[in-house]
């Protein structure tokens, strides 16, 4: 066996392996077996100190630095509680709605936090389908929010505008969304009762902190003021963070937030993964995978979604996928989309995505009915994207 596959198969197993705990470590470990089998030592650390002054990189690790901080703070203060307990909007709106915004920010065990409400929205609702609802819902709107980690990373590896990325999600998401309802919103019964008086300010003032990120991201792009885009970026989550802290409720204890939040992982995530990725483009596994005879949009769809299913991280499969697809392809933005929705979906519905194990925890459930409601519609959406894909082909 070519040592090239050799090295690409064992950098791939650690990655996969070590992942499940530590994503950056998994990232360096992988990049730098990889590195070991195909480049010559002296590369191996060039191209690290290569990624490690890379300015773009580096603002990036800033910018994924302050967005959980930003959900800590919203979530030690109440400010998420109190979007979702003045969102007037009926017992399937409050049901699905809630977890969809807690899942804007990224949070450590972040499902534990809708499912109270879950629990309480829910009265009579089998448990089996109050996970489903939680796990399906949270991560939707994530899909194409400008502010994910996730996204904001895949689209820096392949070099797509974020703001046309999600144009190209955004279909994904009103099917998904059509799916939910037909499959799981569907099967609620009954109205939900508000104890508390509704207040405007509570909810308007957490949603800005939420949009004035993205929104000031977009602005920044469009007027182009930075040679760099990720300074944009920056500032728009700088002011969230900002903004969380002033129009705070309470005292905010931001040693406690970081302590909880672990914001330097999702720093180290950024670094491990543009590490991996220029180890990969000069280790020549290129013409290795251009021999492979099998349409590559078809293949890294498919790939992507077993990884997504097998790993429960939308990042770890995303470091693999893309920089195969970019081997041999210039990646247009439909690619994107449909390569990334077979990876986000496999992720949503992996037995080891830890919000479902914590939620299934939280409602005593065994896993294994949630995922019976939660695979089907998944399912029915890889389908869709491999006949689409299959389409353009032909």
């Amino acid at each position: 066996m070519n040592i090239l596959v050799i090295g690409f198969i064992i950098s791939f197993i650690v990655i996969v392996i070590l992942g499940q705990k530590n994503l950056p470590l998994a990232l360096i470990c992988g990049s730098v077996i990889l590195g070991l089998f195909t480049i010559p030592v002296n590369g191996v650390l060039r191209l690290f100190f290569h990624t490690v002054r890379d300015i773009s990189v580096i603002l990036l690790a800033f910018v994924v630095f302050f967005i959980p901080m930003i959900g800590g703070i919203m979530r030690e203060t109440g400010q998420m509680d109190n979007i979702v307990k003045n969102l007037r909007i009926g017992k399937k709106g409050i049901l699905a709605l809630s977890p969809a915004i807690m899942g804007l920010l990224p949070m450590p065990g972040g499902a534990l936090f809708s499912a109270p409400i879950m629990e309480k929205a829910g009265e009579g609702l089998g448990d089996d389908l109050k996970v489903a609802i939680n796990i399906w819902y949270r991560h939707l709107l994530i899909l194409i929010y400008p502010l994910s980690s996730d996204l904001i990373a895949t689209t820096r590896i392949t070099g797509l505008n974020i703001y046309n990325a999600i144009m190209w999600l955004f279909p994904t998401l009103i099917i998904a969304l059509i799916l939910g309802q037909l499959f799981l919103l569907n099967k609620i019964r009954g109205n939900i009762n508000y104890t508390e008086e509704f207040s405007l300010r509570k909810l308007l003032i957490p949603l800005i902190i939420i949009l004035i990120a993205p929104l000031l991201d977009f602005i920044f792009r469009i007027i182009v003021l930075f040679p760099i885009k990720e300074i944009g970026t920056l500032i728009g989550v700088l002011s969230g963070f900002i903004l969380a802290i002033l129009f705070s409720p309470s005292r905010v204890d931001l040693k406690k937030v970081f302590i909880k939040m672990h914001p330097y992982r999702f720093s180290f995530i950024i670094i491990g993964l543009f590490y991996f990725l220029n180890v990969f483009k000069s280790s020549g596994i290129d013409r290795v995978i251009a021999r492979i005879p099998f349409p590559p949009i078809i293949l890294c769809i498919i790939g992507g979604f077993i990884l997504g299913v097998g790993t429960g991280r939308v990042l770890l499969p995303a470091s693999i996928i893309f920089p195969i697809y970019l081997l041999s392809n210039n990646i247009k933005p439909m690619d994107f989309a449909m390569i990334y929705t077979g990876i986000f979906f496999g992720y949503v519905v992996s037995p080891v995505h830890p919000c479902i194990t914590v939620t299934c925890e939280y409602f005593s459930t065994n896993i294994k009915g949630s995922l019976k409601l939660l695979f089907p519609p998944a399912l029915i959406i890889l389908c869709l994207v491999l006949i689409t894909a299959g389409i353009f082909i032909l």
